[in-house]
């Protein structure tokens, strides 16, 4: 494989081109001024292989998940994108040909997302391939969304649908055989390519709607459960109204005992998020307005913890609650 900075001038200068905070990636660092009267929000996420993608996923998606799910972040306080850092430490076996398709896969997400590379650092390493990317934006003054400003009696609300990415890593590593290609499809894509849901985090910061919200990536049972600690309160999940895509729902009414990974296996990277009862009905015209469907799930209540009820108001064991990164 090519060096550091034959790597750099071929497959990631063409990444920063067009945006001058990054300096053509031949300094020390960017120069970036963000937009006035804006304050700066700034996520990290790091990926390993064979931790967070399995090692034959393909490389453009490898990528285009890394980009996501700090964007994802950025959903969950309501900002805006302005730019990315990159570092990627490759096993000295990389291919050349595996680099240049992340590095199309970035670009592919660049356009979609409108940000560009900043800058950051590469590295060789004796294994596994490791990646991590800081992701910046920006968001008005004291209206950044916070995981910790829930109160009692909020109704809790989620986008999309949930469970998906965790169903899609049971696809690909062929923990079932024989099901329909278009189920196997639509999994297996939520669980390489997550949606942020950037206009959906802009909105409940621009309007006030949301009172708490963070992104479900390690499962709506455990992220909720961040929300109910950091805001001194318990949560309580209605499992009926919980939504699932088509085709989990194929999944779990085939074997129940997938309901449980649902709710707690994680890369959803929805959005979840508390907001005063009062304001419910501002729901159908936002879903409309950007075509999502928002759900209400459950509550906010005095207490601590986070109850999954089902229909018959029992508590539903799940085993777990949720992923965690060691």
């Amino acid at each position: 494989m090519l060096g550091e900075f034959q790597l750099i001038a071929r497959y990631f200068a063409p990444l920063a081109a067009g945006e001058p905070a990054a300096l053509g990636l031949t300094d020390d660092a960017a120069v970036l001024a963000p937009p006035p009267g804006r304050e700066l929000v700034l996520t990290a996420d790091a990926m390993v292989a064979g931790v967070h993608f399995l090692a034959d996923d393909p490389a453009d998606q490898v990528a285009q998940k890394l980009l996501r799910v700090n964007l994802s972040d950025l959903a969950a306080m309501g900002a805006v994108p302005l730019g990315y850092l990159l570092t990627c430490c490759w096993p000295k076996a990389t291919d050349e040909a595996w680099v240049a398709a992340f590095a199309a896969g970035l670009m592919a997400d660049q356009k979609a997302f409108g940000l560009s590379v900043l800058g950051g650092d590469m590295t060789s390493t004796p294994g596994p391939l490791s990646l991590s990317l800081t992701a910046l934006g920006h968001v008005a003054p004291g209206r950044a969304l916070r995981r910790s400003t829930a109160r009692a009696g909020d109704l809790v609300c989620v986008s999309g649908t949930i469970g998906d990415g965790a169903l899609g890593l049971g696809v690909l590593t062929r923990e079932w055989l024989g099901l329909p290609p278009e189920v196997a499809a639509h999994l297996a894509e939520r669980y390489r390519r997550p949606r942020p849901r950037l206009a959906l985090g802009q909105a409940l910061s621009d309007s006030g709607l949301a009172t708490a919200c963070l992104d479900v990536s390690d499962g709506l049972v455990a992220d909720l459960g961040h929300i109910a600690e950091t805001s001194g309160l318990a949560a309580v999940i209605e499992a009926g109204e919980v939504p699932l895509s088509e085709a989990a729902r194929s999944l779990v009414a085939d074997d129940l005992e997938l309901f449980p990974r649902a709710l707690t296996g994680g890369d959803d990277y929805e959005l979840c998020f508390t907001l005063a009862p009062e304001r419910a009905g501002e729901l159908p015209a936002l879903a409309a307005a950007l075509d999502l469907p928002l759900t209400l799930v459950g509550r906010m209540e005095p207490g601590q913890g986070v109850r999954v009820l089902d229909r018959d108001g029992a508590v539903l064991p799940l085993g777990r609650g949720g992923w965690t990164h060691f």
